[in-house]
């Protein structure tokens, strides 16, 4: 599978290329529109900031193509700050609006935790999903943040973490995805995590 692996300055670019080439995708680093036209899917990492990393999208002319893609049935993944970009709108640094994609805000960790958070954390399942395949009942993944989506339905919470508050660790709406966790840094478990969701990715490109 051609994997669209986005490339807007945000981070954790090289660690997301190995993990996805090691869970049997074909990544391609893709930093202008024009890379999206054979795209199989998108991946959409990042660790930093949501203001800069809207930014970078929009001077590099890639917040259009992403929502068209992603309305014409692309399967698009969000990990991390890339998750965080899915929504509406984040409170960090002022404000910024983001891809439109799911509804809802992203706001900062609650008051009297340390931020960033920065460890392992269980998942505690919300629904029955096929990218929860294979793992054990504690399931512990590595995250790296100072906020977190609150999606305006409820329903496309697919597994939670708890760090001052319950938040959500992973959603999905048909095919987009967000991941809070990276799994290219969460070891065995993230790895098959990746797995699960090229598996996910491929059912979902043989159905349009």
């Amino acid at each position: 599978m051609r994997v669209a692996l986005i490339d807007y300055g945000a981070g954790n670019l090289r660690s997301a290329h190995r993990a996805l080439d090691a869970a049997g995708a074909t990544p391609v680093v893709v930093s202008e529109p024009e890379g999206l036209r054979d795209a199989e899917a998108i991946v959409v990492p990042g660790v930093g900031a949501f203001p800069p990393a809207m930014a970078a999208l929009s001077a590099a002319g890639l917040v259009e193509p992403l929502r068209a893609a992603a309305g014409s049935g692309v399967p698009l993944v969000g990990i991390c700050l890339g998750m965080q970009l899915l929504f509406d709108h984040s409170e960090e640094g002022g404000g910024a609006t983001g891809l439109g994609l799911l509804a809802g805000e992203v706001h900062r960790l609650p008051a009297g935790v340390k931020v960033p958070h920065m460890g392992w954390n269980t998942l505690r399942p919300r629904a029955e999903d096929p990218i929860l395949r294979g793992l054990p009942e504690q399931a512990y993944f590595y995250f790296v943040h100072s906020y977190v989506a609150a999606p305006a339905d409820a329903g496309v919470v697919v597994a939670e973490t708890v760090y001052g508050a319950w938040f959500p660790a992973i959603v999905r709406s048909g095919v987009i995805w967000g991941l809070q966790f990276h799994p290219e840094k969460s070891s065995r478990l993230g790895a098959q995590i990746l797995r699960n969701l090229l598996a996910l990715l491929s059912a979902s490109r043989g159905r349009r």
